[in-house]
């Protein structure tokens, strides 16, 4: 259960950092509100998942998941760069991250 609120906390992560693009330096008011609750409901899930995981782990793939995620997003939404060096990369980060989670 706890790796699984560590998953759903870093989907919430990924919706924190696309909401931060919408913000425009929080002077917008829906995503600037989306970014904090999004935010709110990450943090708490990951606290709480901590209690029965290693922090390095949990946060390492929190981190993983958020970073990976918003990349993957950031060129549907946004137009960033899909150059094949950048999804190799990004691959090396999901397969870091199913690795820390695998030896826990």
């Amino acid at each position: 259960m706890a790796w699984f609120l560590v998953i759903l906390a870093g989907v919430f992560e990924i919706l924190f950092a696309t909401a931060l693009k919408y913000c425009e330096g929080f002077t917008r008011f829906w995503p600037t509100v989306a970014a904090g609750v999004s935010l709110l409901i990450s943090m708490t899930l990951l606290s709480i998942s901590v209690r029965s995981l290693p922090i390095g782990s949990a946060y390492a793939v929190w981190t993983g998941i958020g970073a990976a995620g918003t990349a993957i997003l950031g060129v549907f939404l946004f137009g960033d760069s899909a150059s094949p060096f950048r999804m190799i990369f990004l691959g090396c980060i999901v397969v870091g991250v199913l690795g820390l989670k695998a030896a826990s």
